[in-house]
């Protein structure tokens, strides 16, 4: 058996395993290059994992996050998450990946020991996504609002309707006016988007919300993933000459509201970001900021000289 065909057995073993590392996830969003996973067996039992994706540019083979992807490895088995086990199996992960010229993966939140990789040449920066924990109920979640966003969801609820009528197309549609309007281009294309849209949909793990106003305008729109331990405020988008009418305000509460009372989920995550004016909105909804490792390891010093010319350098 190959190593992603073992990753592929190993997920159905793995409780909690986030969308993102799902074998069928990095099928849909893995292009331009391949994915695979290094694998960590001791004997006959798979303990644990590290999908990685692959991609070429020129000479240069680099392992990187595809799109899409807020986190992935590494990955153990609940009984093996003891310090003891993790410098083990990390090392035996790190040994298994493949020869490369630069290495860059943001992990999840739950992998808070990347000793192994120090010890192994790896640096390291810290980076926040933003949790909303939802155990104590909506209203709770609403008391954290601050005084700013209570203020613009009254305004919106009296000119917006929320729903979910807004198809993949329709929103991608959306989704690259945000960008137009900061004038950078879309990261990815419509094809790939609908091409991760229906991997998600068939295994019934996003939906799409839309604000709309009385006359048909389409003030936001966004996207909202999940996996058995939380949901993701996975993309979204705005309408540049409604911005200022709350519609992106109200679909986040909207999205709160459903991951609490339809997917009885006890997390809801803002996915980020390290930009100041989002993370002040991220705030603003009462959301704790929670800390995850991008962790990086350059093997060729021109790869890394190209990267640094390109302002991509970690």
């Amino acid at each position: 058996m190959d190593q992603q065909a073992t990753y592929r057995e190993f997920c159905n073993h793995m409780p909690g395993l986030p969308v993102f590392a799902q074998p069928w996830h990095l099928d849909a969003v893995c292009e331009g290059g391949q994915w695979d996973a290094a694998i960590a067996r001791p004997g006959e039992e798979v303990v644990g994992a590290m999908p990685y994706f692959l991609k070429r540019k020129g000479p240069f083979r680099y392992l990187t996050m595809p799109h899409f992807t807020k986190h992935l490895g590494p990955f153990l088995l609940p009984e093996f998450r003891q310090l003891k086990f993790e410098h083990k199996f990390y090392a035996e992960l790190i040994r298994r990946l493949p020869p490369v010229h630069a290495i860059q993966q943001d992990f999840h939140p739950g992998a808070t020991n990347w000793l192994p990789f120090y010890w192994q040449g790896f640096r390291q920066s810290t980076r926040y996504t933003y949790r909303i924990e939802l155990s104590e109920g909506l209203e709770k979640v609403a008391e954290g609002f601050n005084r700013n966003i209570r203020r613009n969801l009254h305004k919106a609820e009296q000119e917006l309707q929320v729903h979910s009528r807004l198809s993949p197309e329709q929103f991608y549609e959306i989704n690259k006016k945000s960008f137009a309007r900061q004038g950078i281009p879309v990261p990815y294309s419509r094809s790939h988007f609908l091409r991760h849209d229906d991997a998600l949909a068939a295994h019934q793990a996003r939906r799409i919300f839309c604000a709309e106003d009385g006359r048909g305008n389409i003030h936001s729109a966004a996207y909202l993933i999940w996996d058995s331990q939380a949901s993701y405020y996975h993309l979204s988008g705005d309408a540049p000459e409604w911005r200022q009418s709350g519609g992106g305000i109200l679909l986040v509460r909207e999205a709160i509201r459903y991951t609490y009372e339809v997917l009885g989920l006890p997390v809801f995550d803002f996915e980020g970001s390290m930009m100041p004016q989002v993370e002040a909105i991220r705030r603003q909804f009462g959301a704790r900021q929670i800390p995850y490792f991008r962790v990086w390891k350059y093997n060729s010093q021109l790869f890394r000289l190209l990267e640094w010319a390109r302002g991509r350098e970690r």
